[in-house]
């Protein structure tokens, strides 16, 4: 079974109880759905969110292994996060008693979607959460101007070279356009100087980040999603966030502690819930891993 990073930490934020309704805006592999079901029978619901319709296929069939009585609490929604109210409203899934989102890429997304969400694996330069959306890494990088490249590389990838690395996509698409992962790495080599090349963070990670979230309107998502969570929200429920990277966690960070001092919510941990060494041996992703949590006033 597929076990999410901060499994446990969830649990006790979210505190699920007998008969309780919750959402899980990022379903992914169902690994805290399954978690929450445990803890919510016999009678508890999740209303599972992905963007990604092969991984809503590959979450039933989780879910199913582990017991297929357990998909007639679920009620699947391929669809955005950022949709939560709408759709919240239109299932008549009430009251909710607590929210999850966790931002993290999947391990199919990044194994085995061939969407090119790893720069180890030459894929396609997509990097859509949803095939249904339009734009794509790949159109950015090819027809994008190179100042508006230089602007989501330095906001949405915080990278110290992004007007060198958008100069050189510019320079390079005019001769060939930039298709696969492959090319993309190739071309950072090139560009971003040796001894960057060798720090703890792999030196495309950078560049792949700003793609993916301008690829998928990450940032603004999140924006919009964070007021429908806590309006939804029933009075003492909850709402936990995994970010990351320091964009989304400043975001969730900001939002919290500003309801916190409207009394609008009450912080459940005011440092962020980081993962246990133990945990960061068995899946590394989870070393930048943040949680946050409030509960509703």
């Amino acid at each position: 079974m597929h076990i999410p990073v901060l499994r446990q930490e969830v649990l006790e934020v979210l505190a699920p109880t007998a008969n309780q309704n919750f959402i899980d805006g990022t379903g992914g592999a169902a690994g805290h759905t399954l978690a929450i079901l445990e803890k919510s029978a016999p009678a508890g619901r999740v209303l599972f969110f992905d963007w990604d319709i092969e991984t809503i296929a590959r979450a039933k069939e989780i879910i199913a292994a582990q017991d297929a009585k357990l998909l007639e609490r679920v009620i699947f929604i391929n669809d955005s996060y950022v949709n939560i109210a709408a759709i919240a409203a239109s299932k008549k899934f009430k009251p909710v008693s607590g929210i999850l989102l966790d931002l993290g890429l999947s391990s199919d997304q990044l194994e085995i979607s061939g969407r090119g969400f790893s720069f180890q694996r030459d894929e396609p330069l997509d990097m859509r959460y949803s095939l249904n959306q339009e734009l794509t890494a790949r159109e950015i990088l090819n027809h994008w101007e190179e100042r508006e490249i230089a602007r989501i590389l330095k906001e949405y990838g915080e990278e110290p070279f992004a007007r060198q690395i958008s100069g050189a996509i510019i320079k390079n698409r005019k001769i060939k356009p930039i298709l696969n992962t492959a090319e993309l790495v190739s071309l950072l080599v090139q560009v971003i100087p040796p001894k960057f090349q060798h720090a703890r963070i792999n030196f495309a990670t950078r560049t792949w980040q700003a793609l993916r979230i301008a690829v998928n309107d990450e940032l603004d998502n999140l924006k919009r999603f964070l007021p429908q969570a806590l309006d939804i929200l029933a009075v003492g429920g909850r709402l936990a966030i995994i970010s990351f990277h320091s964009l989304e966690d400043r975001i969730v960070k900001n939002y919290f502690r500003n309801l916190a001092k409207e009394k609008k919510a009450k912080l459940l941990n005011k440092k962020p819930i980081m993962a246990g060494e133990s945990e960061i041996n068995r899946k590394t992703r989870g070393r930048s891993a943040k949680l946050r949590a409030i509960k509703k006033i």
